[in-house]
Order: C-alpha cells, then sequence, then structure tokens
C-alpha cells in the first residue's frame, strides 16, 4: 500500500543531483571518501536536461530519445565490461581497461547531439567537462572510439524511423468516436503510432475494445470517472487528489524511482547501464503498441463523452455540458490508456531486473509537492490505474487494458534482448 510523505520543495533539484551519486558501504570507504558518480547515471540527469527540461519533448518523444540514448550507453558499457550480455544493437572492439566514463559520455553526447542539435554548445559544455575528468592515454582515446561506435549504431538504426511524421489522429463526430480535445483541441503525437519499433513487431499485440456505449459496463465507467475525476469532485479524497496529481507530473516521477533505485542498490555502471536499457527499450515499443491500439479503437475520451452523453443512447448517462477533469487531457485516443502502458512498462522490466517485486522506492512531485513512496513494483502499478480515473483523463478499462498491454510488450522485448551471452 502506498503512503505519502509531506516534504520541503527543497528536495526537487538536490534530489535528483544527489542520485547521479552511487553510495558507498561504510566498510567500503572512509567516511570522509566521497561518494564516486555513477557515469551512467549522471548522463541520464543530462539526457533529462536536454530531452525535456530544455527542448520539452512530450512524454511519446522523450520515450523514444531515452531510449536512443540509454541503448547506446548499454552497448558501449556492455562492449567494455566484455560483452556479458548480449548487446542491443552493437558490440564494438574493446578491451575491459578501456574508460568507461569515456564511453558513456561520448556515446549519450553523440546520440543528443543527433537529437537535439540546437543544443550543441550545452551538450559539447557536458562532454568536455567529462572526458577533462579521465586521465589522457589509450584508455581515454579508445573508451571514446567505443562509446562513438555505440552511438553510430544507434543513430542509424532509428534513422527514418518515422518520428515527427505529419500523421493525425481520425477524428469523427459519431456517438464514441475520437474528438481533439480541450484546452488546445490539437492533433498531436500521431506519429508514434507509425514508429519503426526498437525490438518488436508491436502489431501483434493487442487490447479488448471499449464496452459498446449502450452497456451498462461502459456507463458504470463513465460514471465513475465523472465522479471521481472532476476537477471540482466532492467524492475524489485528498489522497486520490494528490496522487492522481503526482503521477500526472510532466517532469515523470518514472524517471527519479529508475534513478533512486539504481543508487539506493548500488548498482555497477554496467548493471544501470542495462537496467536503464531494459525499461526505456521495452518502454518505447510498449508504448509504439499502445499508440497502435489507441489508433484503431479511436475511442472518445471522458472530457469530450461526458458533455454528450445525452447521444451515447445509454439510460445509465446523463451530459454535463460544463464537466471539466481534474488534470488536462492528452491529445491521443482514449483507448488504452497510454500511461498506465508507460507505467506498467517500466514496473515490469524493473521486475524482470531486480528479480523480485517487493521494492521500495520514492519519488517527489513538483506539480503535487510531495513524495509518494511505495513498497512494490505492482502498488506502483495498482495505484496509476485508479491514479488516471481520479485525474478525470481515462475510464478504468482503458488504463486496466493498458497495464496489461505494457505488461506483455515489455515480457516480449527482454525475451529477445538484454540476456546474458
Amino acid at each position: 500500500m502506498a503512503h505519502r510523505v509531506r516534504l520541503s520543495r527543497l528536495l526537487g533539484a538536490a534530489a535528483v543531483a544527489a542520485l547521479a551519486s552511487t553510495v558507498l558501504t561504510p566498510a567500503a570507504a572512509p567516511a570522509q571518501s566521497p561518494a564516486r558518480p555513477n557515469v551512467v547515471l549522471v548522463w541520464n540527469v543530462h539526457a533529462q536536461t536536454a530531452i525535456y527540461e530544455v527542448a520539452r519533448q512530450s512524454p511519446t518523444a522523450g520515450v523514444r530519445s531515452f531510449a536512443m540514448v540509454q541503448g547506446a550507453v548499454y552497448d558501449a558499457v556492455n562492449a567494455i565490461a566484455g560483452t556479458p550480455y548480449e548487446p542491443y544493437l552493437v558490440a564494438p572492439p574493446a578491451r575491459r581497461g578501456d574508460s568507461t566514463p569515456a564511453a558513456v559520455a561520448t556515446a549519450a553526447h553523440r546520440v543528443l547531439l543527433s537529437l537535439l542539435p540546437a543544443q550543441a554548445d550545452a551538450l559539447r559544455a557536458q562532454h568536455d567537462e567529462a572526458l577533462a575528468a579521465v586521465p589522457d592515454g589509450s584508455a581515454k582515446r579508445n573508451g571514446i572510439r567505443v562509446g562513438e561506435a555505440a552511438a553510430a549504431a544507434m543513430i542509424a538504426a532509428r534513422r527514418d524511423d518515422g518520428a515527427f511524421s505529419d500523421a493525425t489522429w481520425p477524428v469523427g463526430t459519431a456517438p464514441g468516436a475520437y474528438r481533439l480535445t480541450p484546452p488546445g483541441f490539437v492533433q498531436a503525437g500521431a506519429w508514434y503510432a507509425f514508429l519503426k519499433p526498437f525490438v518488436l513487431d508491436t502489431a501483434a499485440y493487442r487490447v479488448p475494445g471499449p464496452p459498446a456505449l449502450t452497456s451498462a459496463a461502459y456507463a458504470r465507467q463513465l460514471n465513475e470517472v465523472k465522479s471521481l475525476g472532476a476537477a471540482a469532485s466532492t467524492t475524489r479524497t485528498q489522497d486520490q487528489t494528490e496522487a492522481a496529481t503526482w503521477w500526472d507530473d510532466y517532469r515523470q516521477v518514472e524517471w527519479y524511482i529508475k534513478r533512486g533505485l539504481a543508487a539506493e542498490h548500488r548498482l555497477s555502471p554496467l548493471q544501470t547501464a542495462r537496467m536503464l536499457a531494459m525499461v526505456d527499450v521495452s518502454t518505447a515499443d510498449t508504448m509504439i503498441s499502445c499508440y497502435q491500439q489507441k489508433r484503431h479503437w479511436s475511442f472518445w475520451r471522458p472530457v469530450t463523452a461526458i458533455p454528450l452523453a445525452d447521444i451515447d443512447g445509454n439510460p445509465g448517462t446523463t451530459a454535463d455540458p460544463a464537466w471539466t477533469p481534474l488534470r488536462a487531457t492528452a491529445p491521443s485516443p482514449e483507448w488504452p490508456s497510454g500511461h498506465a502502458c508507460y507505467t506498467s512498462s517500466i514496473m515490469t522490466a524493473l521486475r524482470e531486473f531486480f528479480g523480485r517485486d517487493d521494492l521500495s522506492f520514492s519519488a517527489y512531485s513538483a506539480d503535487s509537492g510531495t513524495t509518494r513512496h511505495y513498497d512494490s513494483l505492482s502498488s506502483a502499478r495498482a495505484e496509476l490505474i485508479g491514479a488516471r480515473v481520479w485525474a478525470g483523463v481515462h475510464y478504468r478499462g482503458a488504463a486496466v487494458q493498458g497495464d496489461r498491454l505494457g505488461e506483455a510488450v515489455t515480457r516480449g522485448v527482454l525475451a529477445n534482448e538484454f540476456g546474458r551471452r
């Protein structure tokens, strides 16, 4: 069961910076010794800065970017470690003495530069600073070479993959058909349904469709989100309001959960690189499949369905033209929930990596101003399903199906990638 702890906003940036260092055990080093930074986490923070804080990529676009960065970093670190795991794309020639920090910095820098050329100066400064901390010599030169090779393979693999095309969502006027959503009424993100997968034939993964508009199941789900998800709801609890806001933070709490677990469990750079690649590549394919299903079902979101309930033909629903959700509705069709797909994929990949569900973790959200704590991966998944209803942005069935799809696609990805050789 999740519980909440109120914390000062001072935990925001400071907590992120702290997670870029691994924790030393008391027996491993004197008390006065500084923590040695985990270079993989350092560059994951740099990636977040470039992808979200500066470029402001959407959550779905950011999934592709993180998968590219972490896939290349993994291949570079794995190669220097002697390729104990199957490479994702390539295993550049490397020796165990080659510099892992130089390889990580170079792989991440090159991929980020290819994605975000407008940030060239800032990215170059980060790269130069990282390399300046590595002693000159053959280990440094070879690490740079390994990082460049891993990045080049990733950039080539994703060239012309369909990202940022001008695809649009089908929009209709019939009852149940997807309509553009307020407040912006924009076409956005439809290209993700046509994105080249990273591993799987994502079209092979499907979810059952929404209940018939005239069914009791549909009325039950619409009335639930109408009551609990309204901006001015009188039935939603304070904790549910906090959870809905916490999970919906665009500065995604899942980023901090991953880094927090890596630091808490003192993962090595290789372990960290593998964990992040497992998670981020899995979520990329999950979101491609999820968006393919959204396009297939093309169902209306609660924010448009509730004001138009007088045309759905269901005697169990009534229209409320003034209804608004607690949180803004993303500009994509309803079925399944993209956030449920995403979070389920992350939690499933973490379950596969750590080999257990009972992991304790916390993360802070600036939107809610709170930190929430979980004692298991499954409890976080369960709360996310409810949180999408409490936010007023999804029917419960859409969140349940998204959760199931995320698990299925992730298990498929990890059955094919990142295993021991």
